[in-house]
């Protein structure tokens, strides 16, 4: 049987106080401030991410859509040094080497050889201090064993020529002459980056 809205006293339950109502208004204020005092502090740290974030996608499918490197068309992480194919050496575990090594003087700046993207900036077991450019065609440009790092985080846009760090010996290069190994990956596999270097 259906309610009698008639009854006056199921009508003073139904219907909230006054009081109630200005309190319940202040409480979803006071929310609703909270929410926006919070959103204000965060909002231009997330805004600035989510651009950084945007945009490296896009620079990263511009990439893609370029020529992958060619014979003699990228500069020497290293100009001044002589380059020496290293290329499939021997190395420890029965590992052949999958890069190019150039010997430096400790602390020399490591020059991209590529512009592209910073995919990564950090240690790994065999070649210590890293870094990892994504170039045209999607191309990887690792740098290992480096001493320390310029001031670049993954998602930076570098061009080539731009100091990414500076010689050492880190990694499984520890006591070794300070170097740079240099290599290249062009859909996941290695290949020898001596030919693409420009030679002095």
């Amino acid at each position: 049987m259906p309610a009698d809205d008639s009854n006056p006293q199921l009508k003073q339950k139904k219907r909230p106080t006054f009081l109630s109502r200005v309190l319940s208004v202040l409480m979803k204020a006071v929310v609703l401030l909270m929410l926006l005092f919070v959103f204000d502090r965060l909002l231009p740290s997330i805004s600035q991410q989510t651009q950084s974030f945007v945009m490296a996608k896009w620079q990263q499918l511009s990439l893609l859509q370029q020529e992958l490197p060619t014979e003699n068309s990228l500069p020497s992480p290293l100009p001044e040094q002589h380059l020496t194919d290293t290329w499939g050496a021997a190395r420890s575990q029965g590992r052949s080497h999958e890069g190019i090594d150039i010997f430096a003087a400790r602390g020399t700046p490591i020059r991209a050889t590529t512009q592209g993207i910073v995919s990564k900036v950090g240690e790994n077991t065999l070649g210590g201090r890293v870094v990892v450019v994504v170039g045209p065609g999607g191309a990887g440009h690792y740098y290992a064993h480096l001493e320390d790092y310029a001031d670049i985080s993954p998602n930076d846009w570098v061009n080539a020529g731009d100091i990414i760090g500076c010689v050492g010996d880190s990694g499984n290069a520890k006591g070794t002459p300070p170097h740079v190994h240099c290599g290249i990956y062009i859909s996941g596999s290695a290949v020898n980056p001596y030919p693409l270097l420009q030679k002095n």
